[in-house]
């Protein structure tokens, strides 16, 4: 089974979250779940992308960073949008990383480094028509991921949602989430088997 670190999205560790990660576990996966944000959720997408800013975006990611201090090098990191920037750093610069899910983003490689790292999987999702997706470059950046990295996978799914697999929130999609369930679920058992 795998060992997870999954990072909540700018609303904060919300209770989506949190049950994500219990689907998870379910399945047998440990998953630490930090909190970014120190115990801080808010009611929209505006007012958590208006804390991350006044925390500072660099601020979260030493905080996202420090959270797998203490923990085995073989780690699948997990995010989701906001909790992709530690994810990813993390996947593509901390030793011994067993893969990645990239859930609603993703940074141009060159952000963390020269290349995506060989032999660690990655998973992208997002929906093609999410603005915060599609248009601010992420979809682009999970394209260019999938076509030069073996072992990347990228999953567009119909619908313009930004937080769609947050049970939480009035975005959540569960259609769209049961299937990035499965293929998270098929994901992790590639990574034991």
């Amino acid at each position: 089974m795998a060992e997870i670190v999954l990072y909540h999205h700018a609303q904060g560790l919300t209770e989506g979250v949190a049950a994500f990660a219990a689907e998870l576990r379910a399945a047998g996966h440990t998953v630490h779940l930090p909190d970014l944000y120190e115990g801080h959720t808010f009611a929209t997408l505006e007012d958590g992308i208006a804390y991350a800013r006044q925390t500072g975006f660099d601020t979260l990611m030493d905080r996202g960073v420090a959270a797998v201090e203490g923990l085995d090098e073989a780690l699948v990191y997990a995010g989701f949008s906001l909790g992709v920037m530690p994810a990813q750093r993390l996947a593509q610069t901390r030793a011994g990383a067993r893969g990645a899910l990239l859930i609603y983003s993703c940074f141009p490689v060159s952000e963390f480094g020269d290349a995506w790292p060989e032999g660690v999987p990655v998973q992208v999702h997002g929906m093609v028509d999410d603005p915060f997706f599609a248009e601010d470059g992420d979809l682009d950046a999970a394209r260019a991921l999938a076509d030069s990295t073996e072992g990347a996978e990228l999953f567009v799914y119909p619908g313009k949602e930004h937080l769609f697999a947050d049970s939480s929130l009035p975005s959540y999609d569960r259609a769209a989430t049961e299937l990035l369930t499965r293929r998270v679920l098929d994901f992790l058992r590639g990574i034991d088997g």
